[in-house]
C-alpha cells in the first residue's frame, strides 16, 4: 500500500471526461485524488505513455500503486465511488459489471472523439 494520493489522468478538454472525473465523490472512500488533466505537459504523462499507456485509448486511474486503464479505470472507479448522488448511483449501477464497462467504453471513447472533433480539438499527442 502507498501513502501517495489517488490519481485520476483524463482528457480536460473532454466535456464528458471533465465532468465525469468531477462527479465522482472519491475522497469520501479513498482519501486525497489528485485530477491531472492529459493535456496539462506535467511529467508524469511522459512516464505513462512510455509504459505502454495511451491516452487516446482510455483515462487512467492509479490506485495503491496499480495503474488501470480504459474500462478497467472506470470498473474500479465504480465500485470506489459512494452511492451519494443519483450520477454516482447510476455510475456504480452501470459500470460495477467488468463486462458492461468493457462492452461500453469503446462508446464512450467515440463520444469523445466526436465531441473533441466538433470542438475543433486534437486528440492527445504522445511523446
Amino acid at each position: 500500500m502507498t501513502d501517495q494520493p489517488a490519481l485520476i489522468i483524463y482528457d480536460g478538454e473532454c466535456i464528458f471526461c471533465h465532468n465525469y472525473v468531477r462527479l465522482l465523490h472519491l475522497r469520501e472512500t479513498v482519501g486525497p485524488v489528485e485530477l491531472l488533466d492529459a493535456r496539462s505537459g506535467d511529467p508524469r504523462l511522459l512516464h505513462y505513455w512510455k509504459e505502454g499507456y495511451d491516452l487516446n485509448e482510455g483515462m487512467l486511474f492509479v490506485y495503491r500503486g496499480i495503474v488501470h486503464h480504459g474500462s478497467e479505470a472506470i470498473y474500479v472507479l465504480a465500485g470506489l465511488s459512494t452511492s451519494s448522488s443519483l450520477a454516482n448511483r447510476l455510475n456504480r449501477a452501470i459500470f460495477s459489471s467488468r463486462l458492461l464497462s468493457a462492452v461500453l467504453y469503446p462508446a464512450l471513447k467515440l463520444g469523445r472523439r466526436i465531441t473533441l472533433c466538433l470542438r475543433g480539438r486534437a486528440v492527445l499527442q504522445g511523446p
